[in-house]
C-alpha cells in the first residue's frame, strides 16, 4: 500500500469536509494562542487545530503566549485558549487596536484569568488579581472564581442567534465562571448559580444570579466572542501544586455535543466573521447536490 508521501498530490483526499471555503478567495491568517496552567493545553490545541484544519484558506500560526505580538496583531483573527497567561499592557493595547481595526477575537475558557496560586506554606486560597486590566477590558470580563466542577444547565438566551440557532439548552459538566463583567456584553448563553466558590479569594458568587457563558462585544470595527466552557485537564497538569500525577484525564466538558457544535460555529465565525453562516449554507447545498 502506498503511503501519503508516495501519492501524487491529486490523489490525496482531505480527511475533513471542506465546510468553509466555498466563497473564500484570499488567505485568512489566524493566530492561535494556547498555553498556561492547570489545563490540558495539548488536547485543547489539537482540538482547535483540527477545527481550523477544515478550512483550506486558513494559514495558522501557533503560540503559547502573546510575546510575538507583531504576528498576533497582523492576523485576521486571534483564537485564545489560555489560563493565567498574562499579556503585557503593550501587548493588550496592540490587540485592542487590531480588533478596533476589524480583527476578530475568539476567547475561550480561562483566557480571562490571572491567578496567583498559594505557596506550599500558605492556606490553599487562589487569588485572582486585576493583573491585566487592558486585556480584560478588551475581553469584557475578568475571571474571579468558580464553584466546584459539577453538572450545570446552560440556557439559550437568544435562540435565533446564529451561533446557537437550533441548539437547545443543555446540561454539561464544566467550570462555571464567576466574573467581573462590563455592561456592553451581548449575552447568548448563560447559566444560573448562587453559592460558594471554595478555594478562591472571591469565595461566593455574590448578588449576581445569572452568569454569561457565551457572549459578544463590539470593539470599534471588530468584535470579541467569548465562550467560557471547555475545561480539560490531563494527569500531569497540576504538578506545580504538588500533585505529580492525578491519575485522571478530565475531558468531560468536551464530550457534550452541544458544546462542540457551539465551539465549531465560534471557530467558523473566527475564520469568516459574519460570512461564516453563508459558507456553511453553501457547503450544505453542495453536499445535497453531490
Amino acid at each position: 500500500m502506498k503511503g501519503v508521501a508516495d501519492r501524487m498530490p491529486h490523489q490525496v483526499r482531505s480527511a475533513a469536509p471542506d465546510i468553509s471555503d466555498i466563497t473564500a478567495t484570499n488567505q485568512i491568517n489566524i493566530a492561535l494562542v494556547v498555553g498556561g496552567r492547570w489545563h490540558d493545553v495539548d488536547f485543547a490545541r489539537l482540538e482547535l487545530l483540527t477545527l481550523l484544519g477544515e478550512y483550506n484558506s486558513v494559514r495558522c500560526t501557533v503560540h503559547a503566549d502573546y510575546s510575538k505580538i507583531e504576528l498576533l496583531e497582523d492576523a485576521d483573527a486571534l483564537i485564545a485558549y489560555t489560563c493565567d497567561v498574562r499579556p503585557t499592557a503593550e501587548q493588550s493595547l496592540a490587540l485592542a487596536r487590531a480588533v478596533r481595526g476589524g480583527a476578530r477575537l475568539l476567547a475561550l475558557h480561562a483566557t480571562n484569568s490571572a491567578i496567583d496560586a498559594p505557596l506550599a506554606s500558605e492556606a490553599k486560597i487562589f487569588y485572582t488579581p486585576d493583573a491585566m486590566p487592558e486585556f480584560t477590558a478588551l475581553l469584557g470580563n475578568r475571571f474571579l472564581a468558580h464553584p466546584k466542577i459539577a453538572p450545570t444547565c446552560i440556557e439559550v438566551v437568544q435562540p435565533e442567534h446564529p451561533l446557537v440557532a437550533g441548539v437547545p439548552s443543555f446540561v454539561t459538566t464544566d467550570e462555571l465562571y464567576v466574573m467581573e463583567l462590563r455592561d456592553d456584553l451581548d449575552v447568548i448563553l448563560d447559566t444560573e448559580f448562587t453559592g460558594d466558590c471554595p478555594g478562591f479569594e472571591v469565595s461566593h458568587s455574590g448578588s449576581r444570579t445569572r452568569h454569561p457563558v457565551l457572549f459578544t462585544r463590539v470593539e470599534g470595527e471588530g468584535e470579541v466572542v467569548y465562550f467560557t466552557l471547555g475545561h480539560c485537564r490531563g494527569r500531569f497538569d497540576v504538578s506545580d501544586l504538588g500533585i505529580a500525577d492525578t491519575g485522571v484525564v478530565d475531558r468531560v466538558a468536551w464530550e457534550s455535543a452541544e458544546y462542540r457544535e457551539v465551539l465549531r460555529r465560534c471557530v467558523a465565525w473566527a475564520v469568516h466573521g459574519d460570512a461564516w453562516q453563508k459558507n456553511l449554507d453553501n457547503e450544505s447545498s453542495d453536499e445535497e447536490n453531490a
